[in-house]
């Protein structure tokens, strides 16, 4: 047996990138490519949904953030809506039939602020046109006329009343109340004096007398208040007929110009029902258009505040919502803050005299109101992070009405605004931007997104490495160093930056579609160039910027390697322990990522336990690593457990690990240490494992397969290399590896090892150096392997159970 068949080269530990492969100089030379690279289904997917203008067929936009999914969902969308027409404008106008619910008109795109203009052009006009009109001769002699007949009536009226007074021995007289009546002898007006001197029977006939003309004063009252009623009723005429003549001619040239302003009949007609609606209140409120003067002598009996004729006024005005005049075809709407009244639209409010007031002229509109008969771009973490905006934009889409609403209304409070403006119709098409997460908890639990979002643009996080990639590359860089100004890249640059897109992707074969990170390192490399004082970006740029991010994140990897090489944490790279192997993690920082190598040992004896998690118990583990840790058992048991019960209690344990662990990387390292411990046979720590195992003894994948064996060999480098150290990965990982230059230099010259194995076998013995066994025709293991070894300790476990039972 030798360890050469299971060890790599230098060839397969990275594939590396030409510079001749690239066939230029710099990247000026090559044509820039602005648009998406690598990401034909999410392309696909994307061009497909912003066809489809059915109800439901919104877009979810996944994947990881740095793939270019922002960028390109609103250059798409953006490209796409330049080729539709262009939305109506929205206004919100006064409701003079019920004025809490103010009347949504549309118009084509830019009439709407044309419609504002022409309404506020029209009621200056009127303000100026109605009082002169009233000032004119015409209006003057018919009210003069009119007047003539209303005093010739009453005053007719006052000399009947006052004939039949005197006939009763009364003489009429004005006061604040009314009329005072006072008697009268030989026809001069009696006083008190002499009233008080009367007999009581005489007083007596007098105060019936009065009564009675009493009863006919309210009778002539009544007749002059009718009079005046027909004479007020004459006067409203006349001030409609005068109004009229002065508004009527404005009114039909509104009506002649917006008739058919719109392709829908039916919508050009609630605009012309609108201004006939206008036309008939200020005729009803001529009045409002007069000064105080005019007001007082065409109408004694109504005195109106000039502060209340400028509020009344805002009812003619024109709340233009929704201006789509300054777009060129449909519009595209980008919000961060989709919060429920910036998402739906909102009422302003206005403070007089202590009281909050709002109409219809302070509504605002929503995100949805700008982007409808367009497009809205939201990301889907904006819009859990702001409460009721998902149920807003649900509700939305489900109705295809945009309903301005308080939180107070929708979730039975008491409405704040009085207002319930009327539903603007909907025709917008969603993209919700987020991951993958978010895609299926949505997915899952909320049963109306899968009706509302029927199309799934899934932006993936690697696309394959050959040629035509390799030109999308560069067109890339070029068009990052045209558009950001930067020095531009030579072929030995390019090169390093596409193995630096492999290693991010983790596999030989890829390329990384996270170009954010790509475009960091351009930025960098970029500074380093300009500080070396060159006019090109080279490779040592290259390596220089990636180097540099990787130790500006490196201060927790560099004091973990530190107490390793102290000797603060316990590892051995040299000798042969027995129950003890070296385990390689991960550890995840956020902006960084590093492997560590760990002890991991393990404790044998007699009993009936079974394999005992020792992180678990402790509730330092995660349910990956447990099951991991209890498919060891089931290994056991199928291999030495068939004819014997697995008599055994094992703890496994992760030393001077503190802060938990998780996955099942570490469960092949584990069953080596439960192997030598059982067997009696030491293990190498010049060696460290990782892989995960199955129940058939199968070694399986693992992630962070280049960290890993960079972190024990940093360790093995600090410390000292020997020409024995090495670590011992899954076969499967092979296309993964993407090393640094100094562990592939290392490989090269003897001095580290990288061995690769498909079943534990394979693993124990190049831990041990000894044979792992295979069963003979009798089914049993040779002497001398390790699997003997075990099978025998198992053996003797079970019948010191079996004779404890006994006993």
């Amino acid at each position: 047996m030798t360890l050469e068949q299971w060890e790599l080269n230098k060839d397969q530990l990275k594939r590396w990138c030409s510079p001749e492969e690239l066939e230029f100089e710099t990247t000026e030379q090559i044509e820039p490519i602005e648009n998406i690279i690598g990401q034909e289904r999410a392309v696909s997917s994307m061009k497909f949904g912003l066809k489809v203008k059915k109800k439901g067929y919104n877009i979810y936009v996944t994947g990881n953030t740095g793939t270019g999914r922002t960028t390109y969902a609103q250059s798409i969308v953006q490209e796409q809506a330049r080729q539709e027409k262009t939305p109506d404008d929205w206004c919100y106008v006064y409701n003079f039939d019920k004025p809490d619910q103010p009347i949504a008109l549309s118009f084509p795109s830019g009439m709407g602020r044309e419609f504002q203009k022409d309404m506020k052009k029209m009621i200056e006009v009127l303000k100026i046109d109605i009082p002169n009109t009233f000032e004119g001769e015409g209006y003057e002699k018919e009210k003069t006329e009119i007047m003539q007949e209303y005093q010739k009536k009453t005053g007719k009226l006052m000399d009947e009343l006052n004939d039949k007074a005197k006939e009763q021995g009364f003489i009429l007289k004005r006061s604040g109340g009314g009329f005072v009546t006072t008697p009268i002898i030989d026809g001069e007006q009696m006083s008190q004096k002499e009233y008080e001197q009367l007999d009581e029977q005489t007083k007596k006939e007098i105060e019936e007398k009065s009564n009675q003309l009493q009863v006919l004063i309210m009778e002539y009252i009544k007749k002059i208040k009718n009079v005046e009623k027909k004479i007020r009723s004459k006067i409203e005429i006349l001030d409609k007929k005068v109004g009229l003549s002065a508004a009527e001619i404005h009114f039909d040239e509104l009506k002649s110009k917006y008739k058919d302003c719109c392709r829908d009949d039916e919508k050009s007609q609630k605009v012309i029902q609108y201004l006939e609606s206008v036309q008939e209140d200020i005729l009803e409120n001529i009045d409002k258009f007069l000064s105080d003067e005019t007001d007082q002598d065409s109408n004694p009996l109504l005195v109106i505040s000039k502060m209340d004729k400028e509020s009344y006024m805002y009812k003619y005005d024109v709340n233009l919502l929704v201006d789509s005049s300054s777009l060129e075809g449909a519009p595209v709407v980008c919000e961060c803050n989709p919060t429920f009244p910036n998402l739906v639209g909102k009422f302003e409010y206005q403070n007089q005299f202590g009281t909050l007031r709002t109409d219809f002229t302070k509504i605002k509109p929503g995100l949805l109101h700008q982007a409808n008969g367009g497009y809205l771009i939201l990301d889907v973490n904006d819009i859990f992070n702001n409460p009721y905006s998902w149920h807003a934009l649900k509700q939305a889409l489900k109705s295809n009405k945009l309903t301005i609403e308080t939180l107070g209304e929708i979730y039975g409070g008491l409405s704040a605004s009085g207002l319930k403006p009327e539903p603007i119709p909907l025709q917008i098409k969603i993209i919700l931007i987020g991951n993958s997460y978010s895609y299926y908890i949505l997915y899952n639990y909320e049963e109306d997104f899968k009706k509302l979002f029927k199309i799934k643009a899934d932006f993936d996080i690697t696309m394959e490495r050959n040629v035509n990639n390799y030109k999308n590359v560069l067109g890339f860089i070029s068009y990052h160093c045209n558009k950001e100004n930067l020095k531009h890249v030579d072929a030995s640059g390019v090169a390093r930056i596409i193995e630096y897109s492999s290693r991010l992707a983790e596999h030989q074969d890829k390329l990384s579609t996270q170009f954010n990170d790509l475009v960091e390192i351009l930025y960098e490399a970029d500074v380093w160039a300009s500080i070396e004082g060159d006019d090109i970006i080279s490779e040592k740029h290259i390596k220089k910027a990636i180097q540099q991010k990787r130790y500006r994140s490196a201060m927790y990897r560099d004091k973990i390697n530190e107490m390793l090489e102290e000797e603060t944490i316990l590892l051995d790279i040299e000798g042969e322990k027995i129950g003890q192997v070296n385990g390689l993690s991960v550890i995840n920082m956020g902006d960084s990522s590093f492997g560590r190598p760990s002890r991991i040992t393990a404790t044998v004896f007699s009993g009936q336990d079974g394999i005992i998690n020792i992180e678990r118990e402790t509730k330092m583990s995660g349910s990956i690593h447990d099951k991991g840790v209890l498919i060891l058992s089931g290994f056991l048991g199928e291999r030495f457990a068939r004819k014997n019960p697995l008599s055994i209690t094992a703890n496994i344990c992760f030393e001077q690990l503190y802060g938990g662990v998780d996955g099942d990387s570490a469960s092949s390292a584990e069953l080596y240490a439960i192997l030598s411990s059982l067997a009696e046979i030491p293990i190498k720590q010049c060696i460290a494992v990782t892989g995960s195992v199955n129940q058939k003894g199968e070694i399986q994948p693992i992630g962070g397969v280049n960290q890993k064996i960079e972190g024990f060999f940093e360790v093995c480098r600090r410390k000292g290399l020997n020409g024995k150290q090495g670590v011992i990965i899954p076969h499967q990982n092979i296309k993964n590896l993407m090393l640094a230059d100094q562990v592939i230099e290392a490989v090269q010259n003897k001095m580290f090892h990288i061995y690769t194995i498909k079943d534990v076998d394979q693993g124990i013995e190049i831990l041990t150096g000894i044979p792992a066994g295979q069963r003979d025709e009798k089914g049993e293991y040779p002497e001398g392997t390790v699997n003997y070894m075990v099978e025998q300790k198992l053996k003797y476990f079970a019948e010191l159970q079996k004779k404890d039972g006994e006993e």
